[in-house]
């Protein structure tokens, strides 16, 4: 039979690991629903936009040049942005596609 006081700081030291535990937990768990997987998705997005660059598409750079493709190779995109106005770049300086309804 074990003394009353001794049970009592069983448990105690038992709900103390169990606050610590949450304690650690509960700021990873907030890291990645808040920050880290918001960002993850944000990313898969702006690579499958990158992916789907076709030629005739209207977009817009990350130096906010607008313009419309005329030409793919690789990695590296033509852009008109005026009337025999050319610019090479690269596929990653492309912003985001302009839609139908933005041209």
């Amino acid at each position: 039979m074990t003394p009353i006081w001794l049970a009592a700081s069983q448990e105690q030291a038992q709900g103390s690991v169990l606050s610590l535990i949450l304690f650690l937990v509960i700021p990873f768990v907030f890291f990645y629903l808040l920050l880290w997987r918001p960002q993850a998705q944000q990313q898969k997005r702006r690579e499958q936009m990158l992916k789907g660059l076709k030629k005739g598409d209207r977009v817009v750079t990350v130096g906010g040049i607008h313009g419309e493709i005329t030409a793919i190779k690789d990695d590296t995109l033509t852009v008109r942005i005026a009337d025999k106005v050319e610019v090479r770049m690269s596929r990653s300086g492309v912003s985001h596609v302009k839609g139908k309804e933005e041209a």
